[in-house]
């Protein structure tokens, strides 16, 4: 368990928190848990779903510090998700390139797979979810969680949100992860049927506050 006398507080992501928040990442992006085994490469699954929301909408990337400056959780996102996209495929793939280049086959590995991800940001691009424009991503370390902590980084980017004029925000969890389903449902969150979501369950909610 984290210190009894240190004191925990949401705030703006800083650029010195990169590491933290990709620790964070690697150990919550398997469903929920450690994805170390799965993702060999540790920042593989950041450069997806982490660092270019904190590169191109760092306005809207808060961390959870420890009390002691480590970021040990994060929420980001993006309040218009079709111009993110343009800008991943602009300015962040060409950062990434020479990492991971573009496949050039069927994936035959699970970091083959989530690079091809990285290479097709069109796939945020959902017809079914244009009446929620903005997405993010939240994660919390195990010991972190169930202490009201995700709640009050949801709601710090809500309110980011809805000062901005956005009106709803959409995101996609993994199906199997029953524990995340269970935090969203408790903030409102409902689901939007989408033709094809593979092992995704897409939510979205108002940003209004509560």
């Amino acid at each position: 368990m984290p210190p009894a006398d240190t004191r925990p507080a949401i705030r703006p992501y800083r650029p010195t928190d990169r590491d933290a928040v990709a620790d964070v990442c690697v150990r919550t992006a398997h469903n929920g848990g450690d994805s170390r085994a799965l993702y060999p490469d540790l920042r593989l699954m950041p450069s997806i779903f982490a660092e270019p929301y904190c590169h191109l909408d760092p306005d809207l990337a808060f961390v959870l510090d420890d009390g002691e400056g480590r970021a040990v959780g994060y929420v980001v996102g993006t309040a218009d998700t079709e111009r993110f996209v343009k800008d991943f495929r602009r300015i962040w793939i060409p950062r990434l390139v020479d990492r991971y280049p573009e496949p050039t086959a069927q994936p035959r590995t699970p970091t083959e797979e989530m690079v091809g991800l990285l290479h097709r940001p069109e796939r945020m691009l959902v017809p079914e979810l244009a009446a929620y424009p903005a997405h993010l991503h939240i994660d919390l370390l195990p010991p972190w969680q169930g202490r009201g902590h995700g709640r009050r980084l949801m709601h710090t980017l809500l309110n980011a949100l809805h000062a901005q004029g956005v009106p709803a925000v959409h995101l996609g969890m993994v199906t199997v992860n029953t524990a995340a389903r269970g935090f969203y449902d408790r903030l409102g969150f409902h689901k939007i049927p989408v033709a094809d979501a593979g092992p995704l369950t897409c939510l979205g909610r108002a940003t209004t506050p509560d």
